[in-house]
């Protein structure tokens, strides 16, 4: 009898243990948007005279069809996500990637290979900036090539 309960007692702490720490290790770490807030706010004076991007030293989203692609310049690669993921990935960034504040270059793609394609990239350019303003995160559109 007093080994069914002891068991009993260890089935429902070790099921309920997990749960604890999930819950813990959320709690831990802030929202993008706060992370974010972090960041001071863009300081205009420092990038305003930028005509060259690839002088550019914030964080740089190009606008594709199939999402947004980070720009990362140690690696002159592109990490491509989703709208929804676009924050999370700012907020990962260290501050030393924010020399201009709380700043952001977006740009489209400059190649459209049809009008589904086209309406596409205006959707997703819509949906990022509104999810940056939203935010609170400046952002220097940049035009296409």
């Amino acid at each position: 009898m007093i080994l069914r309960r002891v068991r009993a007692a260890l089935v429902l702490l070790l099921s309920i243990l997990p749960v604890a720490c999930s819950t813990q290790n959320a709690a831990k770490a802030p929202d993008p948007q706060t992370a974010l807030q972090a960041i001071p706010p863009a300081d205009p004076a420092q990038y305003e005279h930028i005509r060259d991007m690839r002088n550019w030293r914030n964080p740089y989203l190009i606008v594709r069809a199939d999402g947004v692609a980070l720009f990362d310049s140690a690696d002159s690669a592109e990490i491509v996500l989703k709208t929804d993921e676009v924050l999370t990935a700012l907020a990962r960034l260290p501050a030393s990637n924010w020399p201009y504040g709380r700043v952001v270059a977006v740009s489209e793609n400059g190649a459209r290979g049809s009008e589904q394609e086209g309406v596409a990239i205006r959707r997703t350019k819509g949906i990022v900036g509104g999810i940056l303003e939203s935010a609170h995160v400046a952002v220097k559109w940049v035009p296409s090539e």
